[in-house]
């Protein structure tokens, strides 16, 4: 026979994955009268900084380039859009639905330090990616010290 340590945490532990996976799987009601749940979902985004630039990437598969809008409004960068239920199959034929859809929004605090006029953006392969150039004056500089 096996001793093993009594740890109190354990139960409390497995209760919470067991909650966990029921918020998880709460909304995505693929069977029963309702419909196809669409709800808001968040998009993963990185988010880096270069020397010369931040660069926004956010993963986004299934929206199409025209249900994305993007604005810049006293330096918070908003990203909206929509991923739309495919209606090409009947949803009672449906075993399972797992992709979240329907509308998103995401917004980010954006510094001063970037030009607003020479932002760019591209969507390729279900990602967007928006460059967002700084200011000339926000580039650091390297300083010799004399001696």
């Amino acid at each position: 026979m096996a001793i093993s340590r009594w740890d109190p945490f354990r139960d409390l532990n497995v209760l919470q994955g067991r909650m966990n996976r029921l918020f998880n799987d709460a909304g995505r009601g693929w069977q029963g009268d309702e419909a196809v749940a669409t709800t808001t979902w968040s998009p993963a985004v990185d988010i880096f900084e270069t020397e010369g630039e931040i660069v926004v990437k956010a993963e986004l598969p299934g929206v199409d380039r025209k249900d994305i809008s993007l604005n810049l409004e006293n330096n918070v960068l908003t990203v909206k859009g929509e991923r739309r239920f495919e209606k090409e199959t009947k949803e009672e034929n449906y075993h399972r639905i797992e992709r979240a859809y329907g509308g998103f929004s995401r917004s980010f605090s954006i510094p001063a330090t970037v030009d607003e006029e020479k932002i760019r953006a591209d969507y390729q392969d279900g990602v967007l990616k928006i460059a967002l150039p700084k200011k000339e004056q926000a580039k650091s500089k390297q300083i010799k010290i004399g001696g």
